[in-house]
């Protein structure tokens, strides 16, 4: 989650004595529950302070003995690679990697931004060219959101994982898994839960009263999507009066391609798109058809681009928590690199879905999940 007020002067309270002096290494930190009364604050907030300042190297907690300042040479600044050759075509990215520079966790370390040669530079080879860098910089560790669209994506990411493994250095997966395939993974991976989300979403075109609802992805559509399809399918059996699934993997988003989906008798009346990006396509061909959002077509996407509410009519979607994600990712890494021997976890975080005129609900703005 995002550091709260609370959270965030705790932490910096003490991160500013630790760093100062004014508490020097060996000192013994008051108990939890006497911070609770010092800082007026509630026990989880202490905990969740204690965690991150551990996380950061600026104390060692012990079992039975309570928390510690430690030693200078652990609190050392760390150096952390962005490994997302395709940042700028992303809707999602830009604004998580912000917020893992502005987290209260990443004071101390610095966040490092890949590059590749030329600007025709393919998304394969620039993530290996990436990953070659952060090898001779020798990172602390990577941020590696894998590739998705490009050919052989799953053997250049295995490449990657595989080839920072035998360096030692860390791995923290962004948004989506390596593979398709299911797999439990030797990584971290944080990101949103994309089942839950499209099946919210789901659930709330049927609420309104839409009697067909229609799933559309592109083919290409990252492995993520694969989550978003099958929290639809889990909306549609569950619903009062279930239809059968109405999936749509296209190739593209164009007139043609939309053709048989939209000028049959019996065609969607609502339709629920793999991302922002497919929704704004959509409702362009809709436009184009003579078709109403959201009159004839009620129309929702996920993610909550920048441009979502810009949109000729203002898109109902489902708002990824990027701080919260670029927060957890960074301590995610940071209690990774402490803690090497730990299990790898997924962190799937909430988010919160938003409506505005093109589901067809007369409400604004975000409605708390």
């Amino acid at each position: 989650m995002t550091a709260s007020p609370k959270h965030a002067r705790v932490h910096t309270e003490l991160r500013n004595a630790i760093l100062s002096g004014h508490l020097p290494p060996g000192t013994r930190l008051p108990s939890e529950a006497a911070m609770t009364r010092q800082y007026g604050v509630s026990r989880i907030t202490i905990t969740r302070a204690m965690h991150d300042l551990h996380a950061a190297g600026l104390i060692d907690r012990r079992v039975g003995a309570g928390s510690f300042v430690a030693a200078r040479g652990r609190s050392a600044g760390r150096s952390f690679g962005l490994l997302i050759p395709n940042l700028g075509d992303t809707d999602i990215f830009e604004p998580i990697c912000r917020a893992m520079m502005a987290s209260p966790l990443a004071l101390d370390h610095a966040l490092l931004w890949g590059s590749a040669p030329g600007t025709t530079t393919a998304a394969s080879d620039a993530a290996w060219t990436m990953c070659r860098q952060y090898l001779d910089r020798g990172v602390d560790g990577v941020f590696f959101a894998p590739l998705e669209g490009v050919p052989a994506a799953d053997a250049l990411n295995a490449r990657i994982v595989e080839t920072l493994d035998r360096a030692s250095i860390p791995v923290v997966l962004l948004d989506r898994a390596i593979a398709r395939e299911p797999d439990p993974g030797r990584h971290d991976l944080v990101g949103i839960d994309n089942r839950q989300a499209a099946h919210l979403m789901t659930r709330h075109l049927l609420a309104l009263g839409a009697q067909r609802v229609a799933f559309v992805a592109r083919q290409d559509a990252a492995s993520t999507v694969d989550g978003r399809e099958a929290g639809y399918r889990d909306a549609v059996r569950l619903a009062a009066t279930p239809h059968e699934p109405l999936v749509y993997r296209l190739a593209t988003i164009t007139d043609a391609t939309l053709h048989a989906v939209i000028s049959a008798p019996d065609r969607p009346d609502a339709m629920l798109c793999a991302n922002d990006r497919t929704a704004g396509e959509v409702m362009q061909v809709l436009a184009r058809r003579g078709l109403h959002v959201p009159r004839d077509v009620r129309l929702v996407g996920i993610d909550d681009a920048g441009y979502a509410a810009l949109l000729p009519v203002p898109l109902t979607t489902f708002r990824q928590p990027v701080d919260a994600i670029g927060d957890t990712a960074l301590a995610v890494m940071l209690d990774r690199v402490a803690r090497p021997g730990r299990p790898p976890r997924d962190t799937l975080l909430h988010g919160e879905l938003v409506v505005r005129e093109s589901c067809g609900a007369n409400v604004q703005g975000p409605a708390n999940v």
